[in-house]
């Protein structure tokens, strides 16, 4: 076939192809479920000092081995040339240039324990990469000194009760018996990491050239996300040792210690919330001189999660804190202050789409760099404001570009020869009005060969949190069922972000009520817009997703067929037995005091007779975070009464299903599963 780089004219049809690509690829396919092995997932994009590269990661699942792996790229900044940096079987995250571009650090278990990352370092001269830690904990994050001689690392204390394979020998320590697991924690568990025990997070100083750490800061809390000053004499990190009990809220703190060892730290906030707290993985920001630090502040503990972290800033020097954000009434993230020290670039979450915005310091006036229907996942400032971004959109997966004034460029093109090959469904974003009037936010995907006039079924799906929300982002999971003839209802009911505090807050201690009735909003609109086919409608969704599906399905028996994943229905047996006790007990209250607003919030397994859906429940055996035992509860029910209902158990997955078969297997029940009921 003859390859082109002008105007190919077929009959009436002209197609513009780029320099090297094939008439075929016009020939488009349908999405299948195989095809999530050839999706490659481009993520945390990282501007060289001296801005000439960027570097990133890039995860793709393997069917042969069943695992993922990721490894390390970089890009020129002028496109020209792309190197893939890292080829090991082990993942490779977190790349991180020194200060001086010497270097490119990152994390990976390669050559050690394989769920113990430690710090690898690659001269960016060339030459293999080598392990400079050795941290029985491992280390989860770190942070480059500015003259680019030290690390600030955050170091897991070593198991005490581990088995030391080096010294007893490896046979011997896989017939030893464990030790007991002692608890005597108020939060004791969390999903992937297990029971808690007495182990904690600290920073470590760790001399690059002399390959050697000391810990600079200890005690029962932990201690995360350093970022250095800009004169490398201080680490500013975030903490709640100032809490007799640390697990008894989320009260975290700004503080800065001097980057010596029997240094004391210095509380900078005393806010009674989260002052950046780590689940919105944005470290304290110094600004250029050195005089302040930015950072995001939350709401009153009480709202736990319901409340969007603001953009605030404190004196290094003492002082209380500015909150900058003060009138904007979105969530901010992911803070960098541009050279000047006269604004901080930040994505801010807006109904569907997350944008790169820049906030003027004096004034709080707030320019939307990147707006419109897209997602901004991660974005890195390098020298004189040159800026990469993540950007996805519904029809493009996460790709890094570079930012010149307000148009992007492509530096990654990882999933460009894979989408010359598929066609997708169309994304459109609605809105449409709640029972009670309120303006609901729902994206519609409608299959590939959509035929106006004609009626679909429909497929409501619901995310997870309950803060959160669907994004202006390629969605495999939208365009596989759109592939398979459904039409894909996604809608954002209250409880999620991205539409201010109050609509956020207007499902707290009362699940299931408002938002249902805005998702099915969502379906009724698709119904009387005739797109969605009333008598063929389907529901389904992971986590808080799966638990609106149980009150979906308990108040509404017009779906067919129901997929929920990961989920709860009956909330006292939630008590005590996930990691969310801090949440129940600040939401709900305690069970014995608070009896009735726990009956209330779990009316789907207290009127199970109600549901009349034929319903897939799926959950990982090892879920801290939503546990096994609540799927297989409301399983038990509907099987109780003759409804037709499967529980699906993954072996060794937590609340994310990882290993790939595993994912491919989810998929194609949902296919199946649907289609008996949706498709007969």
């Amino acid at each position: 076939m003859r390859r082109v780089g002008h105007l190919v004219v077929c009959g009436a049809v002209i197609l513009l192809l780029g320099a090297g690509a094939d008439i075929r690829s016009a020939e488009k396919r349908l999405l299948k479920v195989d095809d999530l092995f050839e999706i490659k997932d481009v993520n945390d994009p990282q501007v060289s000092p001296e801005g000439d590269w960027v570097a990133y990661t890039v995860r793709k699942a393997d069917s042969k081995t069943d695992k993922n792996d990721t490894d390390i790229y970089m890009t020129r900044w002028d496109g020209s040339q792309t190197l893939r940096v890292t080829t090991s079987k082990v993942a490779e995250t977190t790349p991180r240039f020194s200060s001086d571009g010497r270097w490119l650090a990152f994390l990976s278990s390669r050559d050690y324990d394989e769920d113990t990352d430690q710090v690898w370092l690659m001269s960016r001269s060339g030459g293999e990469a080598e392990r400079i830690t050795d941290f029985k904990g491992g280390v989860s994050d770190f942070a480059w000194s500015p003259d680019s001689k030290r690390l600030a690392l955050v170091v897991l204390d070593p198991d005490p009760d581990a088995c030391d394979a080096e010294k007893e020998g490896k046979e011997a320590c896989e017939e030893k018996t464990p030790k007991p697991i002692v608890i005597d924690r108020f939060k004791f568990k969390e999903d992937e990491t297990g029971y808690l025990g007495k182990r904690h997070e600290h920073l470590v100083l760790f001399d690059v050239a002399a390959r050697k750490g000391e810990a600079i800061t200890s005690g029962l809390h932990d201690d995360l996300l350093p970022a250095w000053s800009p004169d490398g004499r201080s680490i500013a990190f975030v903490s709640k040792r100032a809490d007799k009990d640390p697990d008894r809220g989320d009260n975290w703190d700004v503080y800065v210690i001097e980057a010596k060892t029997g240094a004391a730290p210095r509380q900078l906030t005393t806010f009674d919330g989260a002052d950046s707290s780590p689940e919105w993985s944005t470290p304290p920001a110094w600004s250029p001189d050195g005089r302040q630090i930015a950072y995001l502040q939350g709401g009153p503990p009480k709202f736990i999660y319901y409340v969007l972290p603001r953009l605030a800033i404190v004196p290094v020097a003492g002082g209380a804190p500015r909150i900058v954000t003060a009138t904007l009434d979105r969530g901010v993230g992911l803070l960098h202050w541009s050279s000047d020290g006269r604004s901080i670039y930040c994505i801010l979450e807006d109904d569907g789409s997350v944008h790169l915005a820049k906030v003027q310091v004096a004034t709080g006036t707030i320019d939307r760099i990147l707006a419109g229907p897209r997602t901004i996942g991660a974005f890195d400032v390098g020298k004189g404001d040159r800026i990469a971004v993540l950007n996805s959109t519904p029809d493009e997966p996460p790709e890094v570009f570079a930012l010149e004034g307000t148009t992007l460029r492509a530096l990654s093109r990882q999933n460009q020869e894979f989408l010359s090959h598929v066609k997708l469904g169309k994304t459109e974003k609605v809105s449409v009005k709640s029972k009670d009037g309120t303006a609901v936010t729902s994206f519609v995907v409608k299959p590939p060969d959509f035929v106006a006039g004609r009626k679909y079924p429909a497929i409501l799906r619901i995310h997870g949190g309950p803060v959160g929300q669907f994004q202006n982002e390629f969605d495999f999971d939208w365009q596989l069922f759109a592939a398979n003839g459904y039409v894909v209802l996604a809608a954002n009911p209250r409880g999620s972000s991205g539409r201010g505090e109050e609509f956020c807050r207007a499902i707290y201690a009362d699940w299931g009520n408002k938002d249902a009735q805005d998702v099915i909003a969502a379906v009724d609109d698709a119904v009387t817009r005739g797109i969605a086919d009333p008598q063929r409608l389907g529901v389904g969704g992971w986590s808080y997703g799966g638990m609106l599906t149980n009150y979906v399905i308990a108040q509404d028996t017009r779906f067919k067929a129901a997929c929920s994943g990961a989920s709860i229905s009956n909330i006292l047996a939630g008590y005590g037995t996930d990691q969310y006790i801090v949440e129940y007990e600040a939401e709900l209250g305690q069970p014995w005091k608070a009896f009735d607003t726990y009956v209330h919030n779990s009316f789907p397994y207290l009127h199970a007779d109600r549901i009349k859906t034929p319903t897939l429940f799926l959950c990982g055996d090892k879920d801290f975070n939503v546990p096994l035992l609540n799927s297989e509860q409301m399983y038990q029910a509907l099987r109780s009464q003759g409804i037709d209902t499967q529980l699906v158990i993954y072996p060794g997955q937590y609340h994310g299903i990882r290993t790939p078969g595993y994912v491919k297997d989810r998929l194609e029940r949902y296919l199946a599963w649907y289609g008996k009921y949706l498709k007969p």
